[in-house]
């Protein structure tokens, strides 16, 4: 376990997994965050799901790599890998010398600092037990501090000697405490009570530690028939029970032996003056196994023997004492049990695997545990009591100032990348830090342990103080929020609070500052945590704020100094510069929502708070007297009132949105220079001829707007003609409504391109739109490629423009248009100088297109949302009306873009399997990437519901379903939770429990008969909840007026009519699982219960009992700082491979790899996609040991930072077991498989796309294990839910067909393996013709079953004629060859090896050659295909998904 006592401060870089991957022992080659793996490898697919897994910030990616001014993508790129070069200096090897061992080798690198060797000391098997030494180099003492590199004399080979140093009191504690959590080490209690980010994995249970053991094929025969193969009943296809004990298997090695019986502090403590005067620290009292009863002194030379009992103080050294520098060395001296189980124990530690045992940056909470022995812990009894505020003793300076810490990271230099590492492993540390911090803070301030810093208000109304952090309840206090929804409103201002932050955070300009801010949510209540800016408490609010205004836009003051720098924001987030009026009518100048204050601290640094309004309003939600929708959203049912008025739109939609009308603005540009072309060539050209490009544009002739578009058409006259002019001028207000069809191409292109990266689909055009068109310029502006800078635009955007790096590349629209090309150029010289090179028809032509999407500047295509439209309050001044008619148009159309073509995307993606939803987490993260926001849930499951193909997306819809079932019970809970007192807690969630799930028709409420009698004495008391009010209300609860509730929820919040009146209606109505709901309700609402079968169903006994339910965890929210460096190279990796440049896409992601791990330390979601690209790509390239020991990883990790039962955890174990069945570990691949079927079935049940490629992989390894029987029921059952959600007709289904057909030819019934077969055929013969090679293979195989089948048939014949003497030929009955099996493992799991011949290698070299040089030249990738000699894809060992 790393140490987490040195919680050295931010500044200091975290220890990196190295250290600990050495303390293992092993070779230093296998350490991941030093150079690169031997034999870079490669393969096509795209793996930014799980990066962008992490939640928040999904689009920040390119804006974050620009964080340095200058750094740009492109460029940039060869410095980046100079520079990383410098990081990965050379390793050496150093001497240890610790006392009573022999010297031992140990790599270190330059970077590292002498604290990290102390780290790995503490690690090591055989020095674990020291923490109070210094090292020496030739007797001068290390700083800990120091980096190796500065260190003189310290070079290869030098010896390092470990020196005792004398104890202090805090030395003699961490030593205590390091003690303690060796022999805690094993023990998973911390785990499952989610402290100290420890978390839960299974893994190796299933492994049985035989990872990369054998690298050969198991010997036939012999070794196969003692796989036992056979899974448990409830995981075969068909079962209907859903178990939950498997979820947590018993892991043998966590009943740990017992070293110790008791260890706990004396109560002779503190030692008295005249014993601190003999070097007495502490006394300690232990029992051991062999139950003697001892106490110890801790004194500066080391601990002894005292003569002290439980009741008589004498202090002096027992006869022998035993005195010894580690507390380890004295127990084994005393107690056989205690030296013989304590060794055992460090063994065992040492060889699980340093991912089960590294902290997780943030914790991850358990929602089911088993019954945990509670036992004595001095540790945790004095962790609890003393207000240990996040380790204060050993910090220096006691408690930690969290704003500095989070102000001081991000002042950090980071002109070139070593800074850049620094500045984010920093800015990454005390994030993670804070987190915790404040998440411990504020279930203090819930629980009624923090004083609040003004007692005598009511208890809604208070606000707290504790460890240097500010905290403030959910509330609607003094009515702040009155107009905009009240307490929904106050609920609702902490997450969007909480978007801004992080938005601001990701722009990352220099020189303003956000606050620290986390958002938790415990016991019903929500607790917003934010560090506090210096000197904000002495004075008044009004006299600080001088930027924005604090009573929603009645008076409004602005600043120059903060207009400037978010300025410098105003692209990156689409915020337009705007005046308001404040109350003396007079214009003031604003750069954000007025909501947004600015106040400078004490520390002169700029802050900006209340960012809840950062993003536009989503006026769906916000109906506005007199203002009428786009007709897409009134067909919806829009505008719809919500709880409260802070509905915005999301960040993603804003990027699609913008993306969207910028392919609108191309597509016109071309269109009217295709027209002057048109009109060159023939001055007569008639009206007929130029109708015929019109189609193209989705315009609609500007009818409300006449006189707008009359002049436009009179100045245009020498360009177009009249008519034509009309339609291209869609003036503002009317261009979204666009007819669907025409809308179809550029609906398809925005979202589609971006969700191509996201969801795991490789695509060689799968580079996100935005990192087209967003290049990296100077000062964190992240222009787009046609414009750069304010109005007056600057010339750097060319330079930046041209698409070098790979991660440029236009969406496929984009091609289809004829002039496209010129347009670019066009709009990019307008851009890159102030036009006036450029011949008035052309500048009219990005007039007009300008114009029609709504763009704020005339010369170049910029779009901006003034986020103050309709704001109560909010007064903008006489002369800003048109510009205010633009912007609440721009309003009303993203508010249409998102029903017309976001949520059809969405729909879109779902059908064709690149989103792939599983839970209620994964299908919250489809919607959010697309901008969707949750509240948008009822008009998504509606347009489901009206969809032809409705068929093939009933998993999506049942996901949907109850992720909305289980948000309004959330929603419901939430208000009864607050009722409750703390006494009756368990028993008011069990009893909520019993009504959300059981099929008990009276569920009533346990009360205990003592608290009944309690409670009347205590009703003076009783105010001190928040919340007060009638304490027993809960109980009175029922099951139907529960489902009554959640059915007006969702009515109300989702305009979703649920049809049910109880959980059995439900689960009979829309497939639900109730295992499924148990789980969504316990994770979102942070309930932990004790994991044994509940019987839901019995209508005679309640399911959960008050004993059942075992904690209530906080549900946090917080920033995701990113690696932009790390995340950048990433991307470079994954493009290049999806070029097909696979040695340099490997060499990329293993520099991401590093860099990851120098800013995140050894666990992260990020690196876990890292790992898993990499297996893959090892694998590709054929080192399958490699690939093995990477998907270990990324499994281990996944399960430690995402949960056990996470969708992606599900993932990373398939991929596991198929490359533990390329390694020959057949039996493990199995139990893989199963325990992801298992995972999944309890996830989303049997009933999901997905299923169907687990069931084929366990279908595959059955049969090559020759267990035909079992593999059958598998592969027909993949056969079935394939031919449900592809269609009959598809090729996964023919792929299918012949998977069932193997089977049957091995069992020799040769008829049903024609029947099979015949059908596959057809469907290749339809789909792709009969010249294809799949078909032809198909035919082939038909012809060989039919001689099979006729053989057979002559055999028996012969049998049935001459009896037992008939002369049988041998029938050839054939167990397929692994190989075989591993080539259709391969092929449904997406990898398909295509073997070259030197010829096709040089032809695609050139053709690679000729791509790259035709994009230089600026064509496009897809116009290339068309006419390439030779389709990427078919020629190298590609990722490809078969449909």
């Amino acid at each position: 376990m790393v140490s987490k006592t040195d919680d050295i401060q931010a500044s200091v870089p975290n220890c990196n997994v190295n250290t600990v991957d050495l303390a293992e022992g092993e070779t230093p080659d296998h350490q991941e965050t030093k150079a690169p793996n031997k034999d870079p490898c490669a393969c096509g697919h795209s793996a930014s799901t799980a990066v962008m897994n992490g939640g928040g910030a999904h689009y920040y990616s390119e804006e974050e790599s620009k964080q340095d001014g200058g750094g740009d993508t492109d460029g940039g790129e060869d410095s980046n890998e100079q520079e990383v070069i410098v990081i990965q200096d050379t390793g050496f090897t150093v001497k240890i010398q610790a006392p009573g061992t022999e010297p031992f080798d140990l790599q270190v690198s330059p970077q590292e600092m002498v604290q990290e060797i102390h780290q790995v000391l503490m690690d090591r098997e055989d020095t674990c037990h020291r923490t109070c030494f210094s090292l020496q180099l030739d007797g001068n003492v290390l700083d800990n501090f120091a980096e190796l590199k500065s260190i003189e004399g310290l070079q290869e080979g030098s010896l390092l000697k470990v020196v005792e140093e004398p104890y202090t009191v805090r030395e003699a504690r961490i030593h205590v405490r390091h003690i303690r959590d060796l022999l805690k080490s094993l023990d998973p209690s911390d785990a499952y009570n989610g402290v100290d980010c420890n978390s839960l994995s299974f893994l190796s249970v299933f492994t049985d530690g035989d990872l990369g053991d054998s690298g050969k094929w198991k010997k036939k025969g012999s070794d196969l028939e003692q796989i036992d193969c056979t899974p448990p009943e409830h995981i075969l296809p068909g079962s209907k029970e859903r178990p939950l004990v498997p979820l947590q298997p018993q892991n043998k090695e966590w009943k740990p032996m017992q070293c110790l019986k008791v260890l706990t502090m004396s109560g002779w403590n503190p030692p008295p003056g005249n014993r601190k005067m003999h070097g007495d620290l502490m006394y300690l009292y232990m029992v051991t196994v062999e139950e003697r009863h001892i106490s110890i002194t801790a004194s500066t030379r080391g601990f002894y023997l005292n003569q002290s009992t439980t009741y008589t103080f004498n202090p002096k050294p027992a006869n022998p004492s035993f005195l010894s520098h580690s507390l380890v060395e004295l127990l084994s001296q005393i107690s056989p049990a205690f030296k013989k189980n304590f060794t055992v124990l460090q063994k065992t530690r040492v060889q699980r695997h340093p991912f089960e045992r590294i902290a997780t940056p943030f914790q991850v909470y358990s929602w089911t545990a088993p019954q945990v022995d509670h036992t004595m812990d001095c540790v945790r009894a004095e962790d609890a009591y003393t207000s240990r505020l996040g380790y204060e003793e050993h910090i220096p300076g006691q408690t930690r100032d969290w704003n500095e810490e989070l102000q001081t990271t991000r002042e950090l230099a980071r002109k070139n990348l070593p800074e850049r590492l620094l500045r984010e492993r920093a800015i990454f540390k005390v994030h993670s830090d804070f987190a915790a911090a404040a998440t411990r803070g504020s279930m203090a301030v819930i629980d009624g342990n923090v004083m609040a810093i003004n007692p005598g208000e009511e208890t809604r109304m208070q606000m707290f103080i504790w460890n240097n952090i500010f905290f403030s309840l959910g509330f609607d206090v003094r009515d702040h929020y009155r107009e905009l929804g009240g307490d929904a409103a106050a609920h609702a201002a902490p997450t969007n609070d909480l978007n801004g932050v992080r938005a601001y955070g990701a722009v990352d300009v220099e020189g303003l500052y956000t606050l620290g801010t986390v958002v938790v949510d415990y016991r019903g209540y929500r607790v917003t945590a934010q560090s506090i800016i210096p000197g904000i408490l002495e004075r008044e609010q009004e006299q600080s704020v001088i930027y924005g205004s604090i009573d929603f836009g009645k008076t409004v003051v602005s600043h120059g100094k903060y207009l400037e720098l978010l300025e410098r924001t105003s692209r990156p987030l689409k915020v337009q510069r705007h005046n308001v009026l404040n109350e003396k009518d007079e214009s003031v100048e604003l750069c954000s929502s007025v909501e947004c204050k600015g106040i400078i601290g004490n520390d002169g640094r700029h802050y900006i708070l209340d960012l809840l309004r950062t993003f536009p309003p989503d006026l769906n939600f916000l109906p506005v007297e007199g203002e009428e929708l786009s007709p897409e959203s009134v067909r919806q049912g829009f505008p719809r009132q919500h709880r409260h008025r802070l509905a915005c739109l999301r960040q993603e939609l804003i990027e699609a949105f913008v993306e969207h009308r910028y392919l609108l603005f191309m597509k016109m540009a071309a269109l009217q220079l295709m027209q002057q072309k048109a009109n060159k060539e023939s001055k007569m050209a008639t009206l007929t001829e130029n109708s015929s490009p019109e189609a193209a544009v989705p315009a609609l002739p500007s009818t409300e707007n006449p006189d707008a578009s009359a002049k436009s058409s009179e100045t245009s006259t020498e360009t177009l003609t009249d008519g034509k002019s009309d339609a291209v001028q869609i003036e503002t207000t009317s261009d979204a409504p666009q007819p669907a069809a025409t809308e179809a191409t550029t609906t398809e292109a925005a979202p589609k391109a971006e969700q191509k990266t996201e969801m795991d689909s490789p695509s060689v055009a799968a580079t996100t739109i935005n990192a087209s068109q967003e290049t990296p310029t100077e000062d964190n502006v992240i222009p787009t490629v046609t414009t750069n800078g304010p109005s007056v635009p600057v010339a750097t955007a060319i330079q930046n423009g041209e698409c070098e790096s790979p991660l440029e590349g236009k969406a496929e629209a984009e091609d289809s248009i004829p002039g496209l090309a010129q347009a670019k150029e066009l709009a990019e010289s307008l851009a890159a100088e102030d036009g006036s090179g450029i011949d008035p028809k052309s500048r009219e032509v990005v007039l007009n297109a300008c114009k029609a999407v709504g763009s704020i500047s005339n010369t170049s295509f910029d779009i901006r949302f003034n986020p103050d439209i309709f704001s109560p309050g909010v007064r903008f001044p006489e002369d800003s009306v048109d510009d205010i008619q633009k912007q609440k148009q721009l309003l009303k159309d993203a508010a249409a873009f998102l029903v017309s073509c976001q949520i059809p995307s969405l729909v879109k993606d779902c059908l064709d399997h690149s989103a792939l939803p599983m839970d209620g987490a994964t299908l919250t993260e489809a919607l959010h990437q697309r901008g969707i926001n949750v509240r948008y849930l009822g008009n998504v499951l509606e347009f489901v519901d009206k969809t032809p193909a409705k068929a093939q997306l009933e998993h999506f819809y049942r996901i949907g379903i109850s992720e909305m079932i289980t948000r309004c019970a959330k929603h419901i809970f939430k208000t009864y939770l607050q009722g409750v007192e703390l006494s009756a807690l368990s028993a008011a969630v069990s009893h909520f429990l019993n009504c959300f799930l059981s099929s008990f028709p009276d569920a009533v409420a346990h009360l205990p008969a003592d608290e009944l009698v309690s409670r009347r004495k205590n009703r003076k008391r009783r105010n001190r909840v928040p919340g007060g009010g009638d304490n027993t209300a809960w109980a009175s609860l029922t099951p139907s007026e529960l489902w009554k509730n959640i059915v007006s929820e969702a009515q109300s919040y989702y305009n979703f009519t649920l049809h049910c009146e109880n959980a059995d209606q439900v689960v009979e109505k829309y497939g639900l699982q109730k295992i499924t709901l148990l789980r969504e309700i316990t994770i979102k609402a942070g309930i932990q219960i004790l994991i044994k079968e509940y019987n839901f169903d019995s209508r005679h006994k309640l399911a959960f009992t008050e004993e059942d339910i075992l904690n209530i965890f906080p549900v946090v929210k917080h920033v995701n700082p990113k690696a932009s460096d790390a995340f950048h190279f990433f991307q470079s990796g994954q493009a290049k491979v999806q070029q097909g440049y696979l040695k340099e896409g490997c060499e990329l992601i293993n520099e991401a790899l590093n860099l990851f791990n120098n800013v995140y330390g050894a666990m992260h979601v990020e690196i876990c996609a890292c790992l898993r690209l990499l297996a893959r790509l090892n694998y590709i390239m054929g080192d399958h040991h490699e690939a093995l020991s990477n998907q270990q990883k990324a499994v281990l990790m996944s399960e430690r930072v995402l949960g056990v039962e996470h969708p992606n955890t599900i993932q990373e174990y398939m991929h596991l077991a198929l490359y533990c069945f390329a390694n020959g570990q057949l039996s493990t691949a199995l139990k893989l498989l199963y325990r992801a079927r298992y995972l999944m079935l309890m996830v989303c049940g049997e009933d999901h796309p997905e299923m169907a490629l687990l069931d084929s992989n366990i279908g595959l390894v059955l049969h090559g294990v020759m267990e035909y029987d079992l593999s059958l029921r598998f592969l027909e059952n993949a056969l079935a839910i394939n031919s449900k959600y592809h269609g009959p007709r598809s090729l996964k289904v023919a792929l299918s067909h012949h998977l069932v057909a193997r089977v049957y030819e091995s069992k020799a019934e040769f008829r049903s393996a024609l029947q099979h077969e015949k059908e596959g055929y057809t469907i290749y013969k339809n789909q792709v013709g009969e010249a294809h090679e799949k078909t032809k293979e198909s035919s082939e195989y038909l012809k060989y079953l039919t001689q099979q089948a006729v053989a057979l048939q002559r055999t028996m014949n012969e049998i049935y004629k001459n009896g037992s003497n008939a002369s049988i030929m041998p029938l050839k009955f054939t167990a397929p060859s692994m190989a075989s099996v591993l080539e259709q493992l391969n092929i449904i799991n997406g990898i398909i090896f295509i073997p070259l011949s030197q010829k096709d290698l040089e032809n695609l070299k050139a053709e690679v050659q000729r791509r790259q040089q035709l994009q230089e030249s600026g064509k496009s990738m897809e116009e290339l295909t068309v006419d390439g000699p030779l389709e990427l894809e078919d020629k190298i060992p590609m990722d490809v998904n078969v449909d």
